[in-house]
């Protein structure tokens, strides 16, 4: 494949291709309707031989190319399959087509400081996981590390003190950079303002410029309430969780960014709602496991496989070694 696109990429082979689609030709002929000089045709002919899209045999003292249109199907199968991937629903392309209507849109809005100010985002999810595990998830470094990022970026640094007055830092990288040697995606930093464990989070949180200037400030309001059986508080099997975003301290330069936050955020809490899932399987796996280890025991005990008869050997093997 490599060597045919190779081939193809020339212009002059390009037309050569195109006039051996129509019909077979001999050297001569083609060189006179590309008009080019019959060595060089030879020569890009030769090429586009090598490659396998053209064959030729002489006849008489001229040598005659025809077309192999196989290669060229293959060719036309593999890009369509990439334009289907580009453009499946909800993929990749999408995501970056609505960040690229958002952010036109966003930046002719951002005239002067303080034009986002006011502006608010709700986010709503029914989460696996009681409001005591879903609270780690949103309180511990080792749990947000896991999910507090859009799906393209990964965290290289995270601070979170879950209390008030307790700092935060959140810095990204693209996911892809795994060695850490590209530049920084992004950095945010903040400070949390209300704890209430379990309930209630709120937080401030303000993306840097690259100048090191604060872009905007978010205003992050978390609260969680159980859901599912149960009537106490956190004894329901899951969380609501309700996020609200509020902007102040808007910059003319943080267009980029609130531009953002809606489908970047979105995917960060998809990403939180697969993990809780994810552990939720987990654990009814690992529990249906030792279940059967116990009915197996259980079992073998029963039908005198399992008893006491083993142990003197195993005693004695043990003090032999």
């Amino acid at each position: 494949m490599d060597a045919l696109l190779t081939a193809l990429a020339d212009p002059a082979r390009w037309r050569l291709v195109s006039l051996l689609a129509e019909r077979p030709r001999s050297v001569g002929v083609l060189a006179e309707l590309a008009e080019a000089r019959q060595p060089q045709t030879t020569k890009h002919l030769q090429a586009l031989e090598r490659a396998g899209v053209v064959t030729s045999h002489r006849s008489g003292q001229r040598r005659i190319y025809a077309l192999r249109p196989a290669p060229l199907r293959d060719l036309a199968s593999a890009l369509c399959g990439l334009a289907d991937i580009a453009d499946r629903s909800g993929g990749p392309q999408t995501t970056y087509d609505r960040y690229g209507l958002s952010l036109h849109a966003e930046r002719l809005s951002a005239e002067e400081p303080g034009w986002a100010d006011g502006r608010s985002f709700t986010f709503l999810r029914s989460l696996t996981g009681r409001p005591e595990l879903v609270w780690r998830y949103l309180t511990e470094a080792s749990f947000l590390v896991r999910w507090w990022t859009p799906d393209d970026l990964r965290v290289s640094e995270l601070v979170f003190e879950a209390r008030p007055g307790g700092r935060i830092v959140q810095e990204y990288r693209d996911a892809e950079d795994a060695d850490g040697s590209g530049l920084v995606a992004g950095r945010a930093e903040g400070v949390v303002d209300d704890v209430r464990p379990g309930e209630h989070l709120t937080y401030r949180l303000s993306p840097l410029l690259p100048d090191g200037g604060l872009a905007f400030t978010a205003h992050v309001d978390l609260g969680l309430r159980p859901t599912g059986t149960g009537t106490g508080t956190g004894t329901g099997t899951g969380t609501e969780l309700d996020v609200r975003w509020r902007i102040t301290d808007s910059t003319v330069d943080s267009a980029d960014f609130i531009a953002g936050i809606e489908i970047g955020f979105g995917q960060s809490l998809d990403r939180l709602a697969a993990t809780l899932i994810a552990e939720a399987e987990a654990e009814a796996e690992a529990e249906a496991e030792a279940d059967g280890n116990t009915d197996t025991h259980d079992a073998n005990s029963v039908d005198g496989t399992d008893d006491d008869t083993d142990t003197p050997e195993y005693d004695i093997d043990t003090r032999s070694k």
